[in-house]
């Protein structure tokens, strides 16, 4: 209330604008939510620590993209470290020297010591113990043993690795279609792989060496149809839980045909395991090999085969009078399968993505 002046006609006068309501829309807003909103509008805010208001990584979308060179040397980095674990493998290490040691000796042989098995006999050393002259002795038709065993090391190997590399296409192919598309063509696979795994392996290769006729052809054949359901089986379950991941489903998204999915992306993240099983499966082609060859449904003499060098020293009775005549392609036997085992141990801990 102020006193009236001598003109105005009421005795006091009084400020209207202080019953009036203030248009200030804060003025119901406490002083310090008022400083808050202050702050908050500020178009520049310093942060007290930078450190912290920082991001810790950087956003994706404004990364570069990667180059053809950053994936290639991704692809070595990683197979750096698969080498490096597979080198920490005491078996691995043995099983890889071994194998380069056996692959390099069947290469040689018919640089180092040429051999003709129709031709090649000397009758006045038959059954000839081991020697300076025959380092594992004679066989029944005076051939040398050591010969012999070095040359059917390189069929050995010969018949293990197609009927494997049979084995490992075909059952990779149907494994692939029946884990992918499912359906009726999984139904129909899977029917055929149980038949299949329902005989034993060396009740099958008979059946089919039978069919098709004893020869060398025919054991690879043989030992590659046994081979086949294994690597079917193995595609299948790889490839049903591949199937759903999120790249997959990405790149199916993006409109991917069938074909570029399984052979682009789900083939190659199956590699590590079948890559397992075929070095492992290689030993076992071995002794199915060496099977047939010893019931007579291999190679024909006088093709130095190891199963078939057996077959004739049981056959002609001279296992027991000779026994060079068994225990070095017996050995040799033993040996490959040792350093197929024992690499694919070592490919099985190199490639395991645990250890990484």
């Amino acid at each position: 209330m102020l006193p009236a002046s001598p003109s105005d006609p009421l005795p006091f006068r009084c400020e209207i604008s202080a019953f009036l309501p203030r248009t200030d829309a804060r003025s119901h807003i406490s002083p310090r939510r008022d400083a808050r909103s202050r702050v908050s509008t500020n178009p520049y805010p310093l942060p007290s620590n930078p450190a912290v208001t920082q991001p810790l990584t950087p956003n994706p979308l404004q990364a570069e993209p990667l180059t053809t060179a950053d994936v290639a040397e991704g692809r070595r980095d990683s197979l750096k470290k698969v080498f490096r674990h597979f080198l920490r493998s005491t078996s691995g290490r043995i099983g890889l020297v071994l194998t380069i040691a056996l692959i390099l000796l069947a290469l040689l042989a018919p640089i180092l010591r040429p051999f003709d098995p129709t031709t090649a006999r000397d009758y006045a050393a038959r059954l000839d113990a081991p020697s300076m002259a025959h380092w594992f002795g004679a066989d029944g038709l005076g051939r040398d043993v050591f010969t012999l065993v070095w040359y059917g090391l390189r069929i050995s190997l010969v018949i293990s690795l197609i009927s494997v590399g049979l084995g490992l296409i075909v059952g990779t192919f149907f494994g692939l279609i029946a884990g992918y598309f499912r359906g009726w063509a999984d139904t129909i696979i899977g029917w055929a792989t149980d038949i299949l795994l329902a005989f034993p392996s060396i009740l099958l290769a008979i059946a089919v060496v039978t069919i098709a006729g004893a020869s060398l052809q025919s054991v690879m054949i043989a030992v590659g149809v046994v081979q086949i359901p294994i690597f079917i089986r193995l595609t299948r379950s790889m490839v049903l839980s591949l199937r759903e991941q999120d790249f997959v489903q990405t790149v199916r998204a993006f409109g991917a045909t069938s074909s570029r999915i399984i052979f682009s992306h789900i083939l190659p993240a199956s590699l590590a395991p079948l890559i397992v099983q075929a070095t492992l499966s290689l030993g076992t082609a071995t002794l199915e090999a060496a099977g047939l060859g010893f019931l007579g449904l291999g190679a024909k003499p006088p093709t130095p085969e190891l199963g078939t060098m057996l077959s004739d020293s049981f056959r002609n009775g001279y296992s027991l009078s000779a026994p060079w005549t068994i225990i070095f392609p017996g050995l040799m036997i033993t040996l490959i399968v040792l350093a197929f085992n024992l690499l694919g141990d070592g490919l099985r801990d190199g490639l395991d993505p645990r250890n990484r």
